[in-house]
């Protein structure tokens, strides 16, 4: 199964792709440059600056995107000039000077999950998951941490009825996805238990997806794979990339069955042996995957 390159972006960190099918088009972030990238089925690439490094990003009803950056959650609307307008929506208080918001997305319910991280990789577990639960426009409410004890919280992902969270941690140190039992009502994690350690498998486990039969994909970010688990956990399919750093990966397309990947464009190393590094590239995965919830406001 080839991996189609569509975008050859050279992204430092694509991550948090989200499928738009209203514009039968694909949005993305490349993290540290900060910017919001669109990609349409006819072809078609643009992107616009953010004033902040920007992680990932949610759609609204409105039409607007939310995106967790450096120093909260903002309300982001492209412009004309290229740049996104931004209002922020929440703010956070972190452990350490220097970190920012990393891997995200909304549960089924419309609540925006995000985790925290220090840039440097740092071995202190001082990231946290918070869930900013959809002020009104114009409300600017602080940011509380749900779940502490991360180093690098990544691979978010909600099951189809919404009640199962996963989770992991990409730093090599832990290497673990989680599920957690999850109130749908109140927005509460519970019951964490070990989903799959990754120690066990290649790769690092980095940003995912659910598809419409409950399994669990998850980029292996340095093994150039993307990885199927079923709800019990069991590895049932590897999908390989021409590149050894995906990132996130989203399902889309008219049919909700081509699976889109991001990745990285490692700086300062030789490139020769993966020479797509940082694009976006498209599989076909065999399996549908779920629309993406939008956010409440």
């Amino acid at each position: 199964m080839n991996a189609e390159l569509i975008v050859d972006a050279r992204n430092a960190t694509g991550e948090s792709p989200v499928w738009q099918a209203q514009e039968n088009a694909l949005y993305w972030v490349d993290i540290p440059a900060g910017r919001l990238h669109r990609w349409q089925a006819d072809g078609k690439h643009e992107s616009w600056q953010a004033d902040e490094m920007l992680a990932c990003i949610v759609r609204s009803p409105q039409g607007h995107w939310l995106g967790a950056q450096e120093s909260g959650i903002f309300q982001l609307t492209p412009q004309a000039n290229g740049r996104l307008h931004a209002e922020k929506r929440a703010g956070v208080e972190h452990a350490r000077a220097n970190m920012r918001f990393n891997d995200g997305r909304c549960d089924r319910q419309g609540r925006f999950w995000s985790s925290t991280m220090q840039p440097n990789m740092g071995t202190d577990p001082v990231g946290a998951l918070y869930r900013y639960d959809g002020q009104a426009p114009g409300l600017v409410e602080p940011l509380s941490a749900q779940l502490g004890g991360l180093l690098v919280g990544n691979g978010l992902a909600f099951s189809p009825d919404g009640k199962t969270l996963y989770l992991s941690d990409s730093h090599p140190t832990v290497q673990q996805i989680w599920a957690f039992d999850y109130d749908i009502d109140s927005g509460t994690p519970y019951n964490r238990r070990s989903f799959v350690d990754m120690n066990a498998h290649p790769g690092r486990p980095d940003g995912a997806a659910v598809d419409a039969e409950g399994c669990y994909w998850i980029c292996a970010i340095d093994a150039g794979l993307v990885l199927r688990f079923t709800p019990e956990g069991k590895l049932d399919r590897s999908l390989p990339l021409p590149v050894k750093k995906p990132t996130m990966c989203a399902f889309g397309g008219a049919g909700l069955d081509t699976l889109f990947v991001t990745s990285i464009r490692p700086q300062g190393l030789d490139l020769s042996d993966q020479p797509l590094a940082g694009g976006v590239f498209a599989l076909n995965p065999g399996v549908k995957g779920l629309p993406e919830p939008m956010a409440r406001h």
